[in-house]
């Protein structure tokens, strides 16, 4: 659309006020706006998003910007505000939740400092006229002042006046100095607690908003530090208890062999054998997670066929699967399907886990579903949603968020040889997930027979 003023051609997308086609206050644009034609006639497609304009085309973001000089065509007298937005406060609420920075507080202080002065030569020019009022009787101009008043009676009356105003603005200063030093005395208090070990140490908020966003930023990162030691705490206690069964099991094995108890047969050989490969995949396992949590594991990006790294997981669990009874299937479209390019030694560990974590909890005739299927906007696919399903019992709703914690189990009452894991397999996989740049989470509607089904999404690059 051209602008009769200027001659240049200005957005004809939605309002940059509305939310969305389906959100309330969504102004009626004209018919070439709803039609979603590009300005320059490279792509038709209906209803694009304001924010898509602004992310792909310079002009658009310059228009989302607010740096032309001139309002589009369909902005009319009845929006306000004018055009363009003021970059001067439009209201308290604007300045109160705005991020202070340096100009702001300049201009702030500039303020208050101006009224200041102007206020208090206001005050002492009123104070003097009192005092000499007082002290002869006569209604005073500022010129018979300066011509009649004697010079010594003039300065203890401008005395006297400015020690009025020093005692005024002390009191104002005092009660305007509270308001500064405490907030920022309570800070103090709850950092020096915070640095003796007591991670529930808050400050109020309150005062200007520049303390508040120090007070919203201080508990924020108050909160952060009380999660990570629980974490710390509940990981250490976790660790000890997955260690303890193992150990406990070859020691006991090992004191039973040196005290003649049990013969050096290979079936205790390989019982202790099989626990000590315990310990090992434990300890493998919590190192694989520290990294991937980092971002310090690399990745051998390569080019995979999605179809054909399902049908090589289903042949690699066959046997496992036929000796539980379960059936396995994968539901994958092979010619929608575009190649992935993600690292396959960990992707195909990410379906591992979820193969045995489904499997476990398959019962005897049963299924288990490897699927996949693209996913995008409609103009072409932007990655892949692969999924792993099973006919198990299932995990209550309830429990869902949990899963993927480290060492979380649905039923805790389990033993660990009945449990058969060691807790770190949904963990590890949502880490390898997000190290891809996707996302992970798992549906259930916890009845048995309807089992759990575990997503997750991996862009058709690894990191994009």
């Amino acid at each position: 659309m051209v602008n009769k003023g200027t001659g240049r051609e200005e957005p004809s997308g939605p309002d940059p006020r509305s939310r969305g086609a389906g959100s309330t206050g969504h102004r009626e644009q004209p018919a070439k706006a709803r039609t979603g034609r590009h300005p320059h006639g490279r792509c038709k497609k209906p209803a694009p998003r304001w924010q898509d304009f602004v992310r792909d085309d310079p002009g658009y973001r310059q228009w989302h910007d607010k740096k032309w000089p001139v309002p589009p065509a369909w902005w009319g007298e009845e929006h306000d505000p004018a055009w363009p937005v003021p970059s001067w406060p439009r209201s308290r609420k604007y300045w109160g939740e705005r991020q202070p920075s340096g100009g702001y507080l300049f201009i702030r202080f500039a303020i208050v400092f101006g009224v200041f002065i102007a206020l208090a030569c206001a005050i002492l020019f009123m104070l003097g006229a009192a005092v000499f009022l007082l002290f002869t009787g006569a209604r005073p101009s500022f010129g018979s002042v300066l011509e009649d008043l004697h010079p010594l009676r003039f300065m203890a009356y401008l005395g006297g006046a400015v020690l009025l105003l020093l005692l005024a603005l002390r009191r104002v200063g005092h009660l305007a100095s509270r308001r500064f030093t405490n907030p920022l005395s309570e800070t103090m208090k709850a950092a020096g607690a915070l640095a003796e070990g007591d991670l529930s140490a808050r400050v109020p908020v309150q005062g200007s908003p520049e303390f508040r966003h120090l007070a919203l930023s201080f508990n924020q990162m108050a909160q952060a530090l009380e999660a990570a030691d629980r974490q710390r705490r509940e990981l250490l206690a976790d660790v000890a208890h997955e260690l303890r069964t193992p150990l406990t099991v070859l020691q006991g094995n090992l004191e039973g062999l040196r005290d003649g108890v049990y013969l050096a047969t290979p079936e205790q050989i390989d019982l202790m054998l099989d626990e000590a490969q315990k310990l090992s995949r434990l300890v493998d396992d919590l190192r694989l997670l520290t990294l991937a949590d980092a971002g310090q594991l690399p990745l051998d990006l390569q080019e995979l066929e999605v179809h054909q790294l399902l049908a090589d997981v289903r042949d690699a669990f066959a046997p496992q699967a036929a000796e539980a009874g379960v059936t396995l299937r994968v539901e994958a479209p092979e010619q929608a399907l575009q190649p992935l390019h993600a690292d396959p030694q960990r992707l195909g560990q990410v379906l591992g886990n979820l193969m045995t974590n489904a499997l476990r909890h398959t019962p005897s005739g049963g299924r288990v579903t490897l699927g996949a299927a693209p996913v995008g906007d409609g103009e072409g696919p932007e990655g892949v949603q692969i999924w792993v399903a099973d006919s198990g019992e299932g995990v209550p709703p309830d429990d869902l968020p949990r899963i993927f914690d480290r060492f979380w189990r649905a039923d805790r009452a389990r033993s660990h040889e009945e449990a058969a894991g060691s807790g770190l397999g949904l963990a590890i996989a949502r880490s390898l997930v997000q190290l891809h740049g996707g996302r992970i989470w798992a549906e259930s509607e916890g009845v048995p027979g309807k089992g759990t089904t575990v997503f997750f999404v991996l862009p058709l690059s690894a990191g994009s």
